[in-house]
């Protein structure tokens, strides 16, 4: 089995490059290095900044915000897929111990396989979002959750509560998990109190992460953030639909070793317990239910991104192998080999080869790229440098474009194409709707000697993430004309593949004032 071994390691090699350095930029990549940066820098989230997520992802990566204010976006992605392949390793531990004791092997083997030759699934591990590190975290509470002690209790309820404060929706798998517990123990007749060491770790990580969050000048700009989030309601149909069925095709090989292995569950004999413990079947299920309480969860939302569910497929991942290993009568060479081919024919034939290497297509033409969209931030950074060499601020919303160059932003503007336009949103928890007049006062205050204004500029009005009318981006427009001068334009930049617009600040503009940046 070896042999496979290396071509895992080969598989994740060239699938990790891929993703680092060809991978799509993200808008989202951005603003969380640069709140990481804000949080370097002394200030924090809900108080100083603006910040609508759970503050733990800005709080660790302040740690080492050195990787991108040295290497840019692309020293961020290389730290995010270093957390994600720790959590992969955890997830294959994880299955060697719940896999009977002869399929061990082939168990770790197969969920290896499954995430390290997904170009998906590993790019969406590389990009700097909450999904690595909540990743991670989740995995290590399901392995610990794998052992008897009261100590690997509480601190697997310690990692799935920073699991949650870096991604409050997989907050929902600690009453499971508890509830799981609690159950399991009962029927067991063991009278362990393994629920209760859950529920102490879970409560303590719960007020490392959010407790000092709870009071004084913190509270309204975490109060405001809930708001923020529930400002975008509703429910579509059409989307949760649509956002399964593309779940299914990122991660078609698990969805198919699943349902493979469900059948070898329900085919074999019957009270069969596949030569492992009870405390490894309940991890087994737990894991389950784990994944499918936050996959409901998230499907939920009003946009049910796929990517969503990144934090936990790995779970999944564990599950399909352990029952494929544990029940499937196959030779684990050829199962192996399988999974392998499915998983690297998914990878091959993954829709984002093109949309990293294409820009769609100008009736007969194809829109191809001469480089990646890193290399072009890279690249138009180094621009910018030339028109203000030793400049330290940006006027725009590309925030990734900020990091990039080590530039600050307006405050108004950390959030980039998210931001509120308030000038401190959280000052007053009531007060999260667009204040057009506050971004009128920022463009006519020409706060930054350079601006870099893509087609996300003033397109989205948060907190509903609709579409700003036209006449309102039109007289934005008109006012960044009146100060700035254009310098340059990029043609399919960044995310979109929008127009970037770069312009320099005309010498009778005023500067300064409401524009400050932070």
């Amino acid at each position: 089995m070896k042999v496979f071994w290396h071509l895992v390691a080969f598989a994740l090699a060239v699938l990790s490059v891929a993703s680092v350095w060809f991978g799509g930029l993200n808008q989202d990549e951005g603003w969380y290095l640069y709140a990481a940066n804000l949080v370097a820098e002394g200030n924090l989230p809900y108080r100083d900044f603006f910040f609508t997520q759970a503050p733990m992802m800005p709080l660790v990566y302040s740690v080492f915000s050195g990787f991108w204010k040295h290497f840019g976006i692309a020293g961020g992605r290389v730290f995010t897929l270093i957390l994600g392949l720790w959590g992969i390793v955890f997830l294959v531990a994880l299955a060697r111990r719940i896999a009977k004791p002869e399929k061990r092997g082939l168990a770790a083997l197969l969920v290896a396989v499954l995430l390290c030759g997904n170009l998906y699934h590993l790019y969406y591990l590389a990009i700097p979002k909450t999904y690595a590190l909540a990743g991670l975290f989740v995995a290590m509470g399901f392995y610990l959750l794998s052992f008897e002690g009261m100590m690997q209790m509480a601190a697997a309820g310690l990692c799935l509560a920073f699991a949650c404060a870096t991604r409050i929706s997989l907050g929902v798998m600690l009453p499971v998990v508890a509830l799981g517990l609690f159950l399991f123990r009962r029927r067991e007749a063991r009278g362990g109190l393994g629920w209760l060491w859950f529920g102490c770790g879970a409560t303590l990580g719960l007020l490392i992460a959010f407790g000092p969050f709870f009071f004084g000048e913190f509270l309204p700009g975490l109060l405001a953030a809930q708001k923020y989030h529930a400002a975008r309601g509703g429910f579509d149909i059409v989307l949760f639909v649509g956002s399964a069925s593309r779940l299914v095709r990122w991660y078609l090989p698990v969805v198919v070793l699943l349902g493979v292995g469900v059948f070898g569950l329900f085919t074999g004999a019957a009270n069969d317990d596949c030569g492992v413990s009870s405390k490894a079947r309940f991890v087994w299920w737990i894991a389950l239910a784990g994944f499918v309480s936050v996959f409901a969860v998230q499907m939920l939302a009003p946009v049910p991104y796929e990517d969503y569910q990144v934090p936990v497929m790995g779970l999944l991942a564990v599950v399909a192998a352990v029952v494929a290993a544990n029940r499937l009568e196959i030779r684990s060479d050829v199962l192996a080999l399988a999974v392998l081919g499915m998983t690297w024919a998914g990878s091959f034939g993954s829709p984002l080869l093109q949309e990293w290497m294409i820009d769609g297509q100008d009736r007969f033409w194809v829109l191809g790229r001469d480089k990646s969209r890193l290399s072009q931030l890279r690249t138009v950074a180094r621009e910018i440098e030339a028109i203000d060499p030793g400049g330290d601020e940006l006027l725009t919303q590309d925030i990734y474009l900020a990091v990039e160059t080590g530039r600050k932003v307006p405050r108004q503007l950390a959030m980039g194409p998210f931001s509120l336009w308030n000038e401190l949103p959280y000052a007053g928890a009531e007060k999260v709707l667009l204040d057009e007049n506050c971004m009128k006062r920022l463009l006519e205050s020409a706060p930054c000697k350079v601006a870099a204004m893509s087609g996300y500029s003033f397109a989205i009005t948060a907190p509903r993430c609709e579409k700003t009318p036209m006449n309102v981006q039109m007289g934005f427009w008109n006012i960044l004309k009146r100060n700035y001068d254009l310098v340059f334009t990029e043609e399919r930049f960044g995310q979109g593949s929008t127009p970037l617009m770069v312009l320099k600040r005309k010498d009778s503009a005023s500067g300064g004032g409401e524009g400050s940046v932070q």
